[in-house]
């Protein structure tokens, strides 16, 4: 099992940056795809960056890749997004995943999330 708390959101004005982190806990958390995902009041959540167990591979939704860097550090146990020419539109909480793959669907453990509020 593992479990995951983020950290790092905040109030932010658009164009500026933001580092988001997410800390785990549990015995495999090295064999684990992560993810972040967002979701905006009144909206789904949605796919943001992934990134496999290994971090050799990467993935962005196209309404941040260019701006967004996902990237892991298996030792000190953390997933971190790196959130560049931030927008209004990025305004949401933000939650970190883990699971055997990437997907809404498929990812078994759910952080709490933390607010990222982006002012125009």
């Amino acid at each position: 099992q593992v479990q995951l708390v983020e950290s790092g959101g905040g109030l932010v004005q658009a164009g500026g940056s933001l580092r988001l982190s997410c800390a785990a806990s549990g015995r495999t958390f090295s064999r684990y795809a992560m993810g972040w995902f967002r979701q905006a009041p009144g909206k789904e959540r949605e796919f943001v960056a992934g990134i496999s167990w290994s971090g050799g591979e990467t993935t962005y939704a196209d309404s941040v890749k260019g701006r967004f860097t996902i990237f892991r550090d298996n030792a000190k146990r953390t997933v971190s997004l790196q959130m560049n020419s931030l927008k209004p539109e990025d305004t949401a909480v933000y939650y970190c995943a883990a699971g055997a793959e990437v997907g809404i669907a498929t990812m078994d453990y759910w952080g709490q999330g933390t607010q990222v509020t982006v002012s125009s």
